[in-house]
């Protein structure tokens, strides 16, 4: 059973847990208490031992029609400044907590919504799901979600995201890079049920440290990243988990994880 925070849902839902977006009469539209609210059960959450990943979804129509507008109508520099102080805290904190974060979209991911699903680790939607960066549409360029788009796909697709507005179909977003797979809506829950129990037989420390260097060297030159992760291997080859894979491996056993 759920239990209902102020904006969200939260599931128990061994080895994940599954956190639905929960405004569904706005389009699930990513006001600051709801990113407020997201980013704090993001970090309880993961925080869990027996939380192997997170899964995020909206309730009703939509996964999420980005910021809420009418919050940000008729506020000053400074307000504005804030409440996408918050967005860029929630973002950043979908990429630095230590468990996978899978969004699994429907309906629309539109604007942050979008923002959101690009910003996943991972991201598997139901084939009837458009997303846009549609807010050049109402003089509100996408800025803050052309970031997370744009370290997707490449430049010339975010580009046409972002300059146009225009709703990008499921199929084109798998093509670009923006989700990894689309599935029909009937199978989205099976689907993403079973990628979170392929990563939940995984060392819990692999996963962690590899996500945490991913993020590192992907905005690092190419000399640097090598050297970065060259140090991150070498860690986690001398870590428990490491030297159990590797002698699973050897010995041509299942490998037993201490890191639960």
């Amino acid at each position: 059973m759920a239990v209902t925070l102020d904006y969200l849902l939260v599931e128990d839902a061994p080895p994940a847990a599954i956190i639905t977006l929960n405004r569904p009469d706005q389009l699930n539209a990513l006001s600051t208490g709801l990113m407020t609210e997201l980013t704090d059960e993001l970090e309880r959450q993961a925080a869990r031992p027996e939380v192997r990943a997170i899964v995020l979804k909206g309730a009703g129509r939509a996964f999420s029609a980005g910021h809420d507008l009418r919050e940000m109508q008729d506020r000053t520099l400074e307000e504005e400044r804030d409440i996408f102080a918050v967005c860029n805290k929630l973002m950043a904190t979908v990429q630095s907590v230590p468990v996978p974060v899978i969004a699994a979209p429907h309906g629309i991911a539109t604007a942050a919504g979008c923002q959101l699903v690009a910003t996943c680790d991972l991201a598997i939607a139901s084939d009837d799901c458009r997303f846009a960066t549609s807010g050049v549409r109402y003089g509100l360029f996408c800025s803050t979600p052309g970031v997370a788009v744009a370290r997707n796909v490449t430049r010339k697709h975010a580009m046409e995201m972002l300059l146009t507005g225009r709703f990008v179909d499921a199929a084109t977003a798998e093509r670009w890079g923006l989700i990894n797979r689309a599935v029909p809506l009937a199978q989205l829950d099976t689907e993403v049920s079973a990628l979170v129990n392929e990563l939940a037989q995984l060392s819990r420390y692999a996963l962690r440290i590899g996500k945490e260097g991913f993020y590192q060297q992907i905005e690092a030159t190419q000399a640097e990243a090598y050297r970065q992760m060259a140090e991150t291997i070498s860690c986690n080859a001398v870590a428990p988990d490491g030297k159990e894979g590797i002698a699973a491996f050897v010995e041509k056993r299942k490998p037993v994880w201490r890191e639960s």
